[in-house]
């Protein structure tokens, strides 16, 4: 069963980095590679702080505070002020990261339109499964290397 879940996580992530690289070029204003991954990040990590982002990564927080930098003059994301304090500020995508990451996630309703009710609802269900799972994993890895 391993091999049929790792399987599909090899196709999801072939199909996002065969996008993702079509869709990076040379002109002004385009994302690195780097670029694309660190605010995908952002994004994932849904409005983090410049410290969190930076944690998340492993990274200082004057290289994090670069990339950001980077990518609000490429206005890829914007810093929205922290409600209950001031001096920090969360870390948001644009549309303009939207309209470009649209494109990068596989439209599984095509894939799924021919399954059952029944079907859909246990794909649903083994999915918010192995996200928690995921997602607690994560966590953990994440405390560890702070």
């Amino acid at each position: 069963m391993a091999t049929d879940f790792e399987e599909l996580y090899r196709y999801l992530r072939l199909a996002h980095y065969q996008k993702l690289f079509a869709t990076i070029s040379e002109k002004q204003g385009s994302l690195s590679a780097t670029e694309a991954f660190s605010v995908e990040v952002i994004h994932l990590l849904d409005e983090p702080t410049i410290g969190e982002f930076a944690d998340f990564l492993g990274i200082s927080q004057p290289n994090a505070s670069y990339k950001v930098v980077s990518l609000v003059s490429k206005g890829y994301i914007k810093k929205k002020p922290c409600e209950n304090d001031k001096r920090e500020c969360r870390l948001a995508v644009t549309q303009k990261f939207l309209d470009y990451y649209g494109s990068q996630v596989p439209d599984i309703s095509s894939i799924t339109k021919d399954f059952s009710d029944a079907e859909n609802a246990v794909l649903r269900k083994l999915s918010r499964k192995i996200a928690d799972e995921i997602s607690k994993t994560l966590e953990t890895e994440q405390k560890t290397l702070s």
